[in-house]
């Protein structure tokens, strides 16, 4: 039975509980970090919590504890539940007021930290990177604040059905015209030698991966432009692929039923996961 921790104490999970006026349950009132863990080893945790802590800033949230604290807690989780490949889902909520209300609660009520491991081994040998995924397009209608990493997560999910639905893997969400991100991940397209993504703004969320992949595209003399792009570009470049903390750098063969480049994986999103890998793995702790 899997440990997990909440509020101060590790527990097993059969045992965990928060109020049932918690605003992250009643409000969506709370924010999330998820935490590769490979070979044992946290992947870019220093990029995770530094998010995290923008998060809480500009929701105006209380920090749980310090980062020290986080990371034995991490490392407490990945010990006791034997996590050798996997992920570390931690959960930051404005707490526990005693009641509902729509109003904040007052400055000294507690945030609720709720942190768990899932079991995922052989993560990074995904047959899915050797087939390439397959998505769909929907209209973007979440809220204007996608960088700051809610647990408000109704819509993604949504189209994660959508794309489900269609025979598809995921779905890229488009607003304007231009395509913003996947679901739960950074969209990229590939042509010649330039890798094309969108620019950091409130409209994505700023990729922990994505940051880390772009600096190796960049170290690897790869050219990277930072734009909006178009459904009809993806279709008709040489490559597309996402990335994110779980599914590292993973191709897109298909977009809207249309075969992208030959249909098969290409050369950069295979060189971007690898380099992603043996980098990401060397700085592990």
């Amino acid at each position: 039975m899997r440990t997990v921790y909440v509020n101060g104490e590790y527990m097993p999970e059969t045992e965990a509980k928060v109020s049932i006026f918690d605003r992250g349950f009643l409000m969506a009132d709370g924010v999330y970090e998820v935490t590769s863990v490979l070979g044992g080893k946290l992947i870019d945790f220093a990029g995770h919590t530094a998010r995290l802590h923008r998060s809480l800033n500009e929701l105006d949230m209380a920090e749980p504890c310090t980062d020290d604290e986080l990371l034995a807690i991490h490392r407490e989780l990945v010990e006791r539940n034997n996590i050798v490949d996997g992920m570390i889902y931690l959960q930051v909520t404005r707490g526990n007021p005693g009641d509902r209300d729509f109003a904040f609660p007052s400055a000294d009520t507690k945030p609720t930290l709720v942190l768990f491991t899932q079991s995922k081994p052989g993560m990074a040998e995904s047959p899915m990177a050797k087939i390439g995924m397959k998505v769909i397009s929907i209209d973007d209608i979440r809220w204007g604040r996608r960088d700051i990493k809610t647990v408000q997560l109704l819509y993604p999910s949504m189209g994660k059905m959508m794309a489900k639905k269609a025979g598809c893997d995921d779905a890229w969400l488009v607003e304007e015209g231009k395509v913003t991100e996947g679901t739960s991940n950074n969209a990229y397209i590939v042509k010649g030698n330039r890798i094309i993504t969108r620019e950091l703004s409130n409209d994505i969320l700023h990729g922990i991966t994505r940051a880390a992949v772009l600096r190796f595209a960049r170290e690897a003399q790869m050219e990277v432009e930072e734009r909006a792009f178009t459904i009809a570009e993806a279709q008709g470049a040489d490559e597309a692929f996402i990335t994110s903390a779980s599914t590292f750098v993973m191709p897109v063969v298909e977009i809207d039923g249309k075969a992208v480049g030959t249909g098969k994986p290409g050369s950069v999103a295979a060189r971007l996961r690898e380099i992603y890998l043996e980098e990401s793995l060397k700085a592990a702790i």
